[in-house]
């Protein structure tokens, strides 16, 4: 019996010990072969409205039709409500919006990606993006079906910023040495960017579809470390006082940790004026969220912005 259970001890410690290896194996993976370009974090504003301001109308003009984003959302069968809503709701403010779905859905356009893995989800709507609108569109957002984004201030934040830059911007997260995009927040690349990915997206040792380590790493883990080898980097949003643009949880959620860590400033403590995305929304929050959003003025008050983004016509 002692010996049953020394023996049992050993495979233990030995097990352990295997997974261990493994581990630090598969972190010195993903380390190695990005080492060559040093990077120190920064963070991206959004520009001051004094700014866009001291520009002649001309330029302002030329500016609002300048910006154009295509959109992108991955959705699932299990999605249908929020798909329904985001189709309905903000996409419609997107220059160009396409679903790209897991399988075919008879209810709603899409391209079947015919794949249930969001990872090889996410890396096919990039290659077939990159392949059809790389001479049409500078700026690409990835969002979810559970994720409410304003276009207009996507486009307001883009103002003076160089889409011939490698660089992919929204809610940045660290993750041991890695810095990536949440997908909650919504991921937004550079024409650069998404022509790099796509090469590195046929470099199976550099961007695998599977990963290289003993567990599978979550879609935006992989695609910061595919970018990474290309030197494109993730760059935190910000507006100009500092504050996150793109939201990884909804409005109601961050209100409520704003009361509690901010009670005399509940407002300024939660949320940017300019935000751009707000995530883990219910359909019928989405539909709340245009209304406070689009429709929503209070009588009397003009509006003096020194930009209009108008949507698609429809």
């Amino acid at each position: 019996m002692i010996s049953e259970s020394s023996s049992f001890v050993k495979g233990v410690v030995l097990g352990g010990a295997f997974c261990m290896l493994v581990t630090l194996l598969g972190h010195i993976k993903v380390g190695h072969g990005t080492k060559a370009h040093h990077h120190e974090h920064h963070h991206i504003q959004a520009p001051n409205k004094e700014d866009v301001l001291n520009l002649s109308e001309g330029e302002r003009m030329e500016l609002s039709k300048s910006i154009r984003v295509y959109c992108i959302i991955l959705v699932k069968p299990k999605d249908l409500g929020h798909w329904a809503a985001v189709k309905e709701t903000w996409s419609k403010h997107c220059d160009k919006v396409e679903f790209y779905s897991s399988e075919n859905i008879k209810v709603f356009d899409s391209v079947d990606l015919n794949t249930n893995d969001m990872w090889v989800m996410m890396r096919k709507a990039y290659k077939i993006t990159y392949e059809h609108y790389k001479d049409e569109f500078s700026w690409f957002f990835l969002a979810y079906p559970t994720t409410f984004a304003i276009i207009e201030n996507l486009k307001y934040f883009l103002l003076k910023k160089d889409p011939s830059q490698p660089f992919y911007i929204g809610h940045t997260v660290k993750s041991g040495d890695l810095e990536y995009v949440d997908g909650e927040g919504g991921i937004v690349l550079s024409i650069e960017s998404l022509r790099r990915l796509s090469h590195v997206l046929e470099d199976s040792d550099k961007c695998p579809e599977q990963g290289g380590m003993i567990w599978k790493l979550a879609e935006d883990k992989q695609l910061a470390i595919c970018l990474k080898y290309t030197g494109v980097f993730a760059e935190n949003a910000e507006d100009s006082e500092g504050k996150d643009v793109f939201n990884t949880k909804s409005v109601g959620a961050l209100i409520k940790e704003a009361m509690s860590t901010h009670p005399q400033q509940v407002v300024d403590g939660c949320c940017s004026d300019m935000a751009i995305t707000f995530s883990g929304l219910a359909p019928n929050h989405m539909h709340v969220m245009m209304y406070g959003v689009y429709r929503l003025r209070p009588y009397g008050h003009t509006y003096n912005d020194a930009l209009v983004f108008l949507p698609p016509a429809g």
